[in-house]
């Protein structure tokens, strides 16, 4: 398995990467000692690369115990994909989120569909209501569903935004244990507020798109052979 190496992160970054404390709050998920806790009240916010350095690395055999677990909440659970599917950047998807790759490709599915059809109502149904919204300048909204349907949409739901949705896939995921999962430097995350259960969008962050758009480019330039 080829590790990814996630790029940089500014620590106004390591706010959405420490995904939603407004949601996570919400749906009982913070723990004492989570470093959303620090989020909003603590200059001391840590930054992505010392997040990234304290994630497990994934070993060569997915951790059946947590798959085991996970299952034993599902009452139809997809064992083959799960078992192939596990392990992705930062470890057992099982043991980190408390729920199953099969769930994560599922609402993923949904994801991508919603957003090439520019679909508001499936959209919105693939989200955890208040959303984390996560503006350009790094100003954290967390937002109820009228605010998301009635004034926000376009401007969470960028065109950028939907473009990089319709090409989310599994095996660019990115985990932290009892955090949730997250793709392009925080741009989007996904919890499962239940064991076993289907993730949903807790987080959307503008400001990690514009920078993951920026590094891409970057790299692209870096990669272009010399005429």
């Amino acid at each position: 398995m080829t590790t990814k190496t996630l790029t940089s992160c500014r620590p106004v970054n390591a706010l959405a990467a420490l995904a939603g404390c407004f949601v996570l709050s919400a749906c009982g998920l913070i723990t004492p000692g989570h470093p959303a806790e620090e989020m909003l009240g603590d200059e001391a916010v840590p930054t992505s690369e010392q997040v990234i350095a304290t994630l497990p690395q994934a070993t060569a055999t997915p951790d059946q115990d947590c798959l085991v677990v996970v299952w034993d909440e599902q009452a139809t659970p997809n064992r083959d994909f799960d078992r192939e599917h596990d392990l992705v950047e930062g470890g057992a998807i099982s043991c980190a989120t408390g729920t199953s790759a099969s769930e994560f490709e599922a609402a993923l599915t949904n994801i991508r569909a919603a957003a090439a059809a520019n679909d508001r109502a499936a959209l919105i149904r693939e989200l955890n209501i208040p959303l984390l919204y996560i503006d350009r300048d790094g100003t954290p909204q967390a937002l109820p569903e009228t605010a998301v349907v009635e004034r926000g949409f376009d401007d969470i739901f960028t065109p950028e935004m939907l473009l990089l949705m319709q090409d989310l896939k599994l095996e660019d995921m990115t985990v932290v244990p009892d955090q949730g999962a997250f793709f392009q430097l925080g741009s989007i995350w996904l919890v499962a507020s239940e064991k076993g259960g289907r993730p949903r969008l807790v987080t959307v962050n503008r400001q990690a798109l514009d920078e993951a758009i920026a590094s891409a480019r970057e790299t692209a330039l870096e990669e272009e052979p010399l005429s």
